[in-house]
């Protein structure tokens, strides 16, 4: 009974890092039976959506509830979680040692540091402007608002508990920046710097797995993410928006 227990907190763990960092969600699914089946439990039943797993290792046994409250992307640890699933499947670890090895992938906080992530969204932002027929001029006021927009989104996030709160006013804060470099003449054309630095903003990888959700049959999760990518993109539109219409270009 205690190894069947461990069996399924390893589950559990794993499909909670993994939902928390992205991933889709048939591939939560699919990892926790997966690693189930290695441990010899080959009746094992899940249930994910965005906010929740449900899962049982037999029919005979409880029903185990775990709650989603936050997501992000990390598909570094996704990536970690799958490579210690096939070593699972290949029969290289044991239960404690795949449980070690799943709770040192949860106290990770993030691949790269802040820092590195505003550097990337900043030269993205940048680069964005250029692939979308903008001006070498228009690089380096994408390159800081860009960078600046993302760094705000970061901080709203964990100041304001209401998520589309901060892509809201991250994206209030890019128009409202891009409008004062037009202003003074350090940058050329509006449209192309916004639409550069709101790029890192834009919920690329829910679009895809709410795409994927549905095209692999998880109806709720698919309807779900795609909802919740569309009020992000909305808010980020809206915050640009009150930003052309209160100030005249």
């Amino acid at each position: 009974m205690e190894n069947k227990n461990e069996i399924i907190n390893i589950c559990l763990l794993a499909g909670k890092i993994m939902l928390e960092s992205g991933a889709e969600t048939y591939r939560v699914e699919d990892t926790m039976t997966r690693i189930a089946s290695s441990f010899g439990e080959s009746n094992a039943q899940s249930y994910v959506t965005p906010t929740g797993i449900m899962f049982s290792i037999n029919q005979i046994e409880p029903t185990n509830f775990i709650r989603i409250l936050d997501r992000s992307t990390d598909l570094h640890k996704v990536a970690i979680v799958n490579s210690i699933s096939r070593s699972i499947s290949g029969g290289e670890l044991t239960v404690s040692a795949a449980s070690a090895k799943l709770k040192e992938v949860e106290s990770i906080t993030h691949a790269y540091p802040i820092a590195i992530q505003i550097l990337a969204a900043a030269i993205a932002s940048g680069c964005f402007t250029i692939m979308f027929e903008g001006q070498w001029l228009d690089f380096l006021p994408s390159f800081f608002i860009g960078g600046f927009g993302y760094s705000a989104m970061v901080y709203f996030h964990k100041v304001v508990e209401i998520r589309f709160f901060a892509e809201f006013l991250a994206s209030f804060f890019i128009g409202l920046l891009t409008y004062l470099s037009i202003d003074i003449g350090a940058g050329q054309q509006m449209d192309k710097i916004i639409i550069g630095s709101v790029m890192p903003l834009v919920p690329g990888l829910l679009i895809t797995n709410a795409v994927r959700d549905l095209m692999a049959g998880h109806l709720v999760s698919g309807l779900s993410k795609g909802a919740e990518a569309f009020l992000t993109a909305f808010a980020i539109g809206a915050g640009i928006a009150f930003v052309v219409s209160v100030f005249p270009f």
